[in-house]
């Protein structure tokens, strides 16, 4: 629809207490510091949040604060986004559909044989009503385009102009509905699409966010003369008039600029960044392991985590010869692999682990390179 205005429709403490006094009220639980979370890896601003304990606003990191065990609400001003949703360190649209974010703890399997979440998250991203939701999120943003490596932007001035509108749309704004319902423009454009055709993404007072001129206002202006020297600035002439009107029309947002594929695209690289983000804090004392043929004993490997004591959900590992090295035993509690070698000097394989630390669905690959000599 192109008639927008038409519709009238741990840090240091300083730091901390920074973030607290943008984030919300920081409550308390017996004098414990909330935990910092964080909407999408680049951000998402502008989002109310709501825990047991929390109130705030997301910032420009998607920041928000809570406890361990909380479940969070999201609104964008007076618009319900979704309520229940799990609180933790990185929180994506995917988690805020519980269908969904049931789905996201049913890992997949590579062609390895090993457990990974990457595989459940790519398929999810074609769900219907995540990919509208997403959609409308992305078209929210102010510079329209969500940039690679750039969080999204949600001004208070979008949020004044959402509140305004809601009371005024034909329906309620529902992700669930087919794409073609949700995205419908022309004569009985959707809810979705009404509501950003209230919205001017531009400064107030800018030309752009006025009502455009009426046809009869045009058909009736006088046409400008053929002489610039004649021309009027006092007079608005119907091809003035006429081209603002395009301007203002053109400026107005529907949900075709932003596709299910565009989604797709910025889904992905947030949950990448997350994924990357996490596995990096995981490490093995080597890469590579030397053994002599004769040295048959059990070896063993363990995984560390930067900074914390390990705590595992889940812990896999394979080897990609087993004819040369053979995994003995694998203990998530500890992160520990045991193996032996079993081959002839000269072979090689590599230990391929994937485990899934406490407290998230996502699983971590690291890999250790063991040679026989």
């Amino acid at each position: 629809m192109r008639s927008a205005h038409l519709v009238r429709l741990s840090f240091g403490l300083a730091t901390s207490l920074a973030l607290t006094a943008c984030l919300g009220d920081s409550g308390g639980s017996g004098g414990t510091a909330a935990s910092t979370g964080y909407l999408s890896y680049n951000g998402l601003s502008g989002l109310s949040y709501q825990t047991a304990s929390q109130t705030g606003t997301t910032d420009s990191s998607g920041r928000f604060l809570y406890y361990p065990g909380e479940t969070l609400s999201f609104n964008i001003g007076d618009l319900a986004l979704a309520e229940g949703v799990p609180a933790r360190e990185y929180v994506t649209p995917l988690e805020f559909f519980s269908d969904v974010r049931a789905a996201l703890n049913n890992a997949g399997v590579d062609g390895e044989g090993l457990s990974t979440h990457t595989i459940t998250e790519q398929q999810l991203l074609h769900d219907a009503t995540l990919s509208n939701f997403t959609r409308f999120l992305m078209s929210l943003n102010w510079t329209e385009n969500v940039k690679d490596g750039e969080g999204m932007d949600i001004r208070d001035r979008v949020i004044q102009q959402i509140n305004a509108a809601l009371p005024k749309l034909s329906g309620p704004i529902d992700f669930a509905v087919p794409e073609p319902e949700f995205t419908a423009t022309g004569t009985a454009p959707s809810p979705a699409n009404q509501l950003l055709a209230a919205i001017c993404f531009y400064p107030e007072g800018d030309e752009l966010c006025e009502a455009p001129p009426t046809q009869d206002e045009i058909d009736n202006a006088p046409g400008k003369p053929e002489e610039e020297a004649d021309w009027d600035p006092d007079i608005d002439y119907s091809e003035d008039l006429q081209a603002k009107r395009d301007r203002i029309l053109d400026s107005v947002r529907t949900l075709d600029v932003i596709d299910e594929e565009d989604a797709r695209i910025y889904l992905t690289r947030e949950l990448n960044a997350i994924s990357t983000n996490l596995a990096n804090r995981y490490y093995l004392e080597n890469h590579v392991a030397s053994h002599p043929a004769s040295d048959t004993g059990i070896k063993s490997l363990e995984i560390h985590e930067i900074g914390k004591v390990l705590a595992l959900s889940d812990l896999e590992a394979i080897s990609t010869r087993p004819s040369d090295v053979v995994i003995h035993a694998t203990d998530w509690q500890s992160g520990r692999v045991e193996y032996f070698v079993d081959g002839e000097s000269g072979g090689e394989s590599e230990l391929i682990l994937s485990f899934r630390p406490e407290g998230t669905y996502r699983w971590v690959r690291k890999q250790l390179r063991v040679i026989i000599r």
